[in-house]
């Protein structure tokens, strides 16, 4: 991890950063930001003037609002107010069921998810639900009415906000992050709890599945990025380079790669970056197909480098890499320049859909080759089960839930508990308030040391390949592009980096 310097240096705002594929640079042409912001000015504020005015207007919405910030006019229809029947808590996710142009999912800051079809109209009066699935820590209910009607189904999912949800790459499976601190993993159509994480301290405020769908990657609270197995549902590693919270967290499909020989080295140049970009689509196109190659009876390894980004309310942007020493660290390696011998284990089962159960020897495993990644021993023991649907509950989600998915085609934080809580103030006491909807209750004043929150000795430790303060504000977007990273931060200013060799034929 780069070295922070002193005074000066620790404020500047970084323009480029260099990793193994080349020279990231910031495009000063193409930053957008809000349109003539107003500087700030402590003497006061202009007034903003509020002014209405009624149209005739065949559609019913014949009120007009207009208003001022600044030199700025603003212009809108005004549809008066409206009473919230559903939900009256703030959203804090939206996103479209993958496949589906009518289904898509929110989730609000009481805790509870819905889901809702543009196809169906909501009533008149706040809807009635009746139970349809039950489970560890979360309960789904569908709208208890004559005919069809939105929300179809609302899922209650943990204790407090509901911060950020993501489906997996195939749309079938989907992954919560609360603010109690847990990453739940769910079987969309069939409503079962796959598996779930419990953040070192605080709550989790993002997630992102690998391209492949193979493993999670989550930051909040804790200062931490943690990498979730979706197979063995296990920690495998944390990232430390934070020093605030994490606000988003991003897996980088363009250099994330899979080789069936030796990886190339990069010097830099503009062709070995074009090769990196051919092997990143390849892996984008095709992931399943070629990591599938690993539960293969085929003795020669694959090298696997997954990219991911994560960036905070430190205004950090931080970019890390998770190698096959950390994916598979009993598998003999046969790249002979990790110079590092590693013990002749059976690595794990990857084909399987269950969860299972890792344990390595009474050794710690060896020091990992990697410079980006720090050894700790091995967690030993797996988790968590999925229950199994019986036929009646099956047969109701798929009338309810999947109404249209057989053929379906990132959240600012309330400030309601204390900010910037790092890893060197790690609380042990827990909240030991109970999910009433539940019949078995998860005490996370327990969880720690255990497969659901492993000690930070017990898992590999990554640092980031870079870390650089691109911003003066904490920083809320992070999008990866094909021949550009873009982030924004809550300033309001929107940056795009170019890539290693794609500078020059950028078009803004």
């Amino acid at each position: 991890m780069a070295t922070e310097g002193g005074g000066k240096e620790m404020n500047e705002i970084k323009t480029q950063f260099t990793t193994r594929e080349g020279l990231y640079k910031l495009l000063p042409h193409s930053e957008y930001s809000r349109p003539n912001r107003v500087p700030f000015n402590s003497q006061g504020s202009n007034p903003v003037r509020v002014s209405f005015v009624n149209l005739n207007d065949q559609s019913g919405n014949g009120d007009r609002l207009c208003f001022n910030v600044g030199r700025e006019l603003y212009f809108y229809i005004y549809k008066g107010v409206r009473k919230r029947l559903i939900d009256k808590s703030r959203v804090t996710c939206v996103k479209w069921v993958p496949g589906s142009e009518s289904l898509f999912l929110v989730a609000h800051s009481s805790g509870a998810m819905y889901l809702y079809n543009v196809e169906h109209t909501c009533g008149t009066a706040a809807p009635h639900y009746q139970l349809l699935k039950q489970g560890d820590s979360f309960a789904v209910h569908t709208c208890k009415s004559k005919s069809t009607r939105n929300p179809l189904l609302k899922w209650t999912v943990g204790e407090g906000a509901l911060n950020e949800f993501a489906f997996s790459p195939d749309g079938k499976f989907l992954a919560c992050v609360s603010q109690d601190g847990f990453l739940r993993v769910f079987g969309f159509d069939s409503v079962e709890l796959h598996g779930s994480m419990k953040s070192y301290f605080g709550g989790l405020l993002c997630v992102c599945w690998s391209p492949d769908g193979k493993y999670l990657v989550t930051g909040g609270e804790d200062d931490l990025v943690t990498v979730w197995s979706f197979v063995d549902c296990r920690v495998i590693a944390r990232g430390h380079g934070h020093k605030s919270w994490v606000s988003v967290v991003a897996f980088d499909p363009y250099t994330t790669s899979v080789e069936e020989s030796d990886p190339m080295e990069f010097s830099g140049s503009d062709e070995d970056f074009q090769d990196l970009l051919h092997f990143g689509r390849d892996r984008a196109n095709s992931t399943q197909s070629r990591l599938s190659k690993r539960n293969s009876t085929e003795s020669r390894p694959v090298s696997v480098t997954y990219r991911f980004g994560s960036v905070g309310q430190d205004t950090q942007l931080c970019l890390w890499d998770l190698t096959e020493d950390i994916l598979f660290p009993h598998q003999p390696l046969s790249r002979a320049r990790t110079h590092t011998n590693v013990m002749n284990a059976t690595s794990p089962p990857s084909g399987s859909t269950g969860n299972s159960v890792t344990t390595p020897g009474n050794s710690a495993p060896p020091p990992l080759p990697r410079s980006n990644s720090l050894p700790h021993s091995t967690v030993s023991s797996a988790g968590s089960k999925s229950n199994v649907a019986d036929g009646a509950i099956a047969s109701g989600v798929s009338k309810f839930a999947t109404l249209s998915l057989h053929d379906r085609k990132d959240r600012h934080h309330e400030k309601d508990h204390k900010r910037n809580h790092s890893m060197g103030h790690i609380s042990s006491k827990s909240s030991d308030k109970l999910n009433l909807v539940t019949k078995t209750k998860t005490d996370p004043a327990k969880t720690l040391g255990t497969p659901l929150c492993p000690r930070m000795e017990d898992v590999p430790l990554l640092e980031p390949l870079i870390c650089k303060k691109i911003a003066h504000e904490r920083l809320t977007v992070l999008i990866f592009l094909e021949d550009c990273i873009v982030t924004a931060c809550q300033e309001g200013f929107i940056c795009t980096w170019g890539r290693p060799g794609k500078v020059v034929s950028f078009n803004p």
